[in-house]
């Protein structure tokens, strides 16, 4: 089975020669020059494994139309896809739970290489099991955190940081290597975006005063999980 691609470009030359190379790297593509069209099928025909949103689409812009996939598919992947290059712009899209953001114009070889490396880290089968986290109970799967106080739904970058922190718990992570694992880069937005994954995940662990994410300057963090994890 191919791998199914949502593709919303307002732009008719790029979005044509951006689906036609996907499609001769073996993807199905099915593109989308109106945001509304893909809302309409939000609840029906979604059967997408990846998505790659413009910003600037007509009626509604990229940063809302994710919100409304993501209301409905939390674990759906997404890459923002734009000429715009401000910091503003690509430290929304990475809050927003997105896996990637690109700046047009771009390399499609670069394109389908971050495509291929989030589905790989995305498509795996993900064993249903609730692991113990002090006080917290964590369900990979469903991207769910959960405790008596009020469960979270995660994002999938949320999700993989909190997996990696808990296969290296009681230890010191250098940022670099947090980044080049689950990023697969190292640069100022990546760096901007794990603070603020970092931050939500304290305040989520808020309830368990046991639970200890540690910041250390210049170097990066200082996890303490119960053994009971």
């Amino acid at each position: 089975m191919k791998t199914k691609i949502l593709l919303v470009e307002d732009d008719t030359d790029f979005g044509m020669i951006l689906k036609q190379y996907l499609e001769l790297e073996d993807f199905e593509v099915a593109w989308f020059q109106n945001p509304d069209d893909v809302v309409n099928i939000l609840n029906s025909d979604f059967a997408f494994h990846i998505g790659i949103l413009d910003i600037m689409l007509p009626n509604m812009d990229g940063f809302s139309l994710a919100k409304m996939i993501l209301a409905e598919k939390a674990d759906f992947p997404l890459i923002f896809l734009t000429a715009k290059n401000q910091k503003i712009d690509r430290l929304t899209g990475l809050k927003l739970g997105a896996d990637d953001y690109i700046s047009k114009p771009c390399d499609p070889e670069e394109l389908v290489l971050r495509i291929r490396s989030i589905l790989k880290r995305t498509l795996h089968t993900v064993q249903e099991v609730r692991i113990q986290i002090g006080e917290y109970h964590l369900e990979p799967k469903k991207l769910l955190l959960l405790h008596p106080k009020g469960n979270v739904r995660l994002t999938i970058r949320e999700k993989d940081l909190l997996l990696y922190l808990l296969k290296h718990n009681q230890k010191t992570l250098k940022r670099d290597d947090i980044l080049n694992t689950l990023w697969e880069t190292n640069d100022y937005f990546t760096g901007r975006s794990l603070d603020v994954f970092i931050s939500r995940l304290r305040k989520y662990f808020s309830n368990d005063p046991q639970i200890k994410i540690q910041s250390l300057r210049g170097i990066g963090f200082e996890i303490d999980f119960p053994k009971n994890s």
